[in-house]
């Protein structure tokens, strides 16, 4: 892994920026010695955030069935 000076991190920061993206992390050496690591984040996504599936069921299909199960008598319980 190449390791930037902090003058080359400051002229050129749009391409590590990149070169992040691409490999991971890039690292970056002050004149002091410290060394520091740039990473990209990852999007954070919601468990449920998941893509549809197409089943040709309209919105007042659905609907339509929520209505009806709602008007059926209650059936007893049996214990």
């Amino acid at each position: 892994m190449k390791v930037y000076t902090y003058s080359e991190a400051r002229q050129r920061l749009a391409r590590l920026l990149d070169e992040a993206r691409e490999r991971g992390e890039v690292r970056i050496k002050r004149r002091d010695g410290s060394e520091f690591i740039l990473r990209p984040v990852s999007p954070r996504r919601s468990p449920l955030d998941v893509p549809g599936v197409e089943t040709g069921v309209t919105r007042e299909d659905i609907l339509s069935a929520i209505r009806e199960v709602r008007e059926r008598p209650a059936k007893p319980t049996v214990t």
